[in-house]
């Protein structure tokens, strides 16, 4: 197996060039618009790497999700979190749906961590095709030392209040607004790495709707570093849409199970429950995803 960087230099330094992204990120930029330029190449990539039988399931959940948020509700995706190539493996086969699919990719958000930006120029370059919301993630901050750190700390604070003012604002604009609630990519040696952040609960208690997503089969095998030492692989990759679900109704519904099973921190509890689900799905499209991989 190859990694990325190994396998597609030509185009990780075709995209390099292009990319228009602020590496830096700072209070004042941290909406970032997508790069149709980046896109296209990108595109190219998953062209390349996914396999027939790849798709969506539940689009009409996705199309009811889309409606509510034209009608000016705040909308919420929360998906599983494999790898860096999750959301243009989803932008890509929804813009290949005949109904809706390219104007819900289009309405897309992602809530995304600063490191994409900073960390490595080509995975910037890569995560500058997609229309983001960038915050200083809660992991990150933890990592601080209030005396050491202290002109970090004021930025972090800076980025995340201008994060959350743009999040009241383009959540009732139409858009999807996408979540990893595990807030990292699973990695197998870490159990821990699919556990959902406490934060989340949040985001559920502040948007009306959301949609869970399952995902099944990959395209990059994650490896102990960041995007570019992954693994690519071709594979069948399918992502299965839950139905829409009223936020209010799911985390009361969470709260009142936690109570009633002595369980303190409903917050967590309740992204503890949106984790269930997810593995739930993915366990049962695991199954349809393998009769695909005999055929």
């Amino acid at each position: 197996m190859e990694t990325l960087s190994g396998a597609y230099p030509e185009l990780i330094k075709e995209v390099m060039s292009i990319s228009k992204l602020a590496r830096v990120v700072t209070e004042h930029n941290v909406y970032q618009e997508g790069d149709e330029d980046a896109l296209s190449l990108v595109d190219r990539l998953v062209e390349d790497l996914i396999q027939p039988g790849s798709g969506i399931s539940g689009m009409d959940n996705l199309k009811d999700l889309f409606r509510k948020a034209s009608e000016g509700k705040s909308c919420l995706l929360l998906l599983e979190h494999y790898s860096n190539m999750d959301l243009p493996n989803f932008s890509y086969l929804l813009r290949k749906e005949p109904d809706h699919g390219k104007e819900i990719a289009k309405a897309l958000v992602a809530i995304a961590g600063m490191k994409l930006n900073e960390e490595n120029p080509a995975v910037a370059a890569f995560t500058g095709a997609y229309t983001r919301l960038v915050i200083y993630p809660s992991r990150s901050l933890l990592a601080l030392d209030g005396k050491k750190n202290k002109e970090e700390i004021v930025r972090s604070n800076g980025i995340n209040r201008a994060a959350m003012k743009t999040l009241l604002e383009i959540k009732v604009q139409g858009k999807l607004v996408l979540v990893f609630p595990s807030g990292t990519r699973y990695r197998s040696w870490d159990p821990t790495s699919k556990k959902g952040v406490r934060e989340i609960d949040s985001y559920i208690k502040s948007f009306d709707y959301m949609c869970m997503v399952a995902i099944n089969g990959n395209l990059l095998h994650i490896r102990q570093g960041d995007m570019m030492d992954d693994f690519v692989c071709r594979d069948v990759v399918r992502y299965t849409a839950g139905p829409v679900v009223s936020c209010a109704e799911f985390r009361n519904k969470t709260r009142a199970q936690a109570e009633a099973a002595g369980i303190e921190d409903k917050k967590q509890a309740a992204v503890d429950a949106i984790m269930e689900n997810l593995e739930k799905m993915h366990l049962e499209a695991e199954k349809h995803r393998e009769t695909l991989l005999k055929k």
